[in-house]
C-alpha cells in the first residue's frame, strides 16, 4: 500500500538512496533539506515525478505536514562537516529531534531516528553490541556529533514511554557509496579521490585502527526493514568485516591503478581504534545481513567519483 513518506536530509548521501527506494515502491515522498551538505544534485533525476516534492527547510525550525513514516536523516555526519559549525550540529540533532518527534507525536505517524556507531564513542568493548552504554568523551571536539545522537535517542524514548510515539531507532556504522561528497573527509570518499587525483594518500595514526565498511545499499534496506518492522530500536546497521584503514587504502590504490604513496599524519582527538558491529540483533529481528562485499562496493564507488571529478 502507498505511503505518505516524509524523509529529512533527502538529498543527502544516504538521504537521496532512500528517495530512490521509496519513489521505487510507488510512495508519495516529502524530500526536506536545508542542503548544509546535501546537494541537489543528488536528487534532481526526481524532481519531475508526479510522488515526489522538495522542501527546502531546517529542522531546527518546526514544520506542519500530514505523513505516515518520517524518516529522520538530517545531521552532518562527517567530522569535516559536523565540526565545522558544533553548535549548529548540536541543535540539529537535539531541536530537530524535538521538532519531528513533536510533528509524530501530533500526525500519529512512525518515526525513525538515524543514529550512529559514535555513540559507542572509542569504545572498551569489541564488537559494539546494542546494550553496551558507550565510552563517549562529553567535551571533545566529536562530542557535539556524538552527545547529540546520543541525546536524540534519549527524547525517542522518552517520546515512546510518556506520549506513546511509535519510534524506531538505527546505529549505523560506517557506510559508504556513490553520492558520498568528495570533500566529506570520510576514509572512504578521501582516500578514492586521493588515488584518482594521484595525491598522497593520508592515513591518521600508523593505520592499524580498524572501520566496518556497509555499501549503502545494504544500508537502506535495512533501514526499511526497521521502519516496517515491530522492533523500535536501538538496531545496529552496519558491515561487521573488519578492515585496517591501512588495508582499506591499498585496496583503493589497486582497484584505482593509482600511484599514489601512502603518508602518516597525526590522529585526530578521540579517534575511535576499533570500530565493528555485532549485527546479531538485526539478523533476528530483521532478517537482515549485507551482502555487498568491500571489493564489489569500493568499484561501484569509484566509478561514480571518476565520472563526479571529470565533470568539475
Amino acid at each position: 500500500m502507498s505511503q505518505r513518506i516524509l524523509i529529512t536530509g533527502g538529498a543527502g548521501f544516504l538521504g537521496s538512496h532512500l528517495c530512490d527506494r521509496m519513489i521505487d515502491a510507488g510512495n508519495e515522498v516529502i524530500c526536506l533539506d536545508n542542503y548544509f551538505t546535501g546537494r541537489r544534485q543528488n536528487i534532481t533525476h526526481l524532481l519531475d515525478h508526479p510522488n515526489f516534492e522538495l522542501l527546502r527547510h531546517d529542522i531546527i525550525d518546526p514544520i506542519k505536514l500530514e505523513v505516515d513514516q518520517i524518516y529522520n536523516l538530517a545531521c552532518p555526519a562527517s567530522p569535516i562537516h559536523y565540526q565545522h559549525n558544533a553548535i549548529k550540529t548540536m541543535k540539529t540533532s537535539v531541536m530537530g529531534a524535538i521538532n519531528m518527534l513533536g510533528l509524530a507525536r501530533r500526525i500519529k505517524a512512525r518515526i525513525l531516528q538515524a543514529s550512529t556507531s559514535e555513540v559507542y564513542g572509542d569504545p572498551l568493548m569489541h564488537p559494539q553490541k546494542e546494550g553496551y552504554w558507550g565510552h563517549v568523551n562529553p567535551i571533545g571536539i566529536r562530542s557535539c556529533y556524538d552527545e547529540g545522537k546520543r541525546c536524540a535517542e534519549t527524547l525517542f524514548m522518552d517520546y515512546k514511554r510518556q506520549n506513546g510515539v511509535d519510534v524506531r531507532i538505527m546505529r549505523i556504522f560506517n557506510t559508504y557509496g556513490p553520492r558520498m561528497n568528495a570533500d566529506d573527509g570520510r576514509v572512504v570518499s578521501n582516500f578514492i579521490v586521493q588515488a584518482l587525483r594521484g595525491e598522497e594518500i593520508t592515513i591518521y595514526g600508523d593505520g592499524s585502527q580498524t572501520r566496518s565498511f556497509c555499501y549503502c545499499d545494504d544500508n537502506i534496506e535495512g533501514m526499511i526493514r526497521l521502519m516496517d518492522g515491530d522492533h523500535p530500536g536501538p538496531i545496529n546497521i552496519g558491515n561487521p568485516n573488519e578492515f585496517t584503514i591501512l588495508e582499506l587504502a591499498e585496496q583503493v590504490i589497486e582497484l584505482t591503478g593509482s600511484s599514489s604513496k601512502i603518508s602518516h599524519l597525526p590522529i585526530p582527538q578521540d579517534d575511535p581504534k576499533q570500530r565493528q558491529p555485532d549485527i546479531s540483533l538485526a539478523k533476528a529481528e530483521l532478517d537482515w545481513r549485507p551482502k555487498t562485499e568491500l571489493r564489489e562496493g569500493l568499484t561501484s564507488t569509484i566509478s561514480y567519483f571518476e565520472k563526479e571529478l571529470s565533470e568539475k
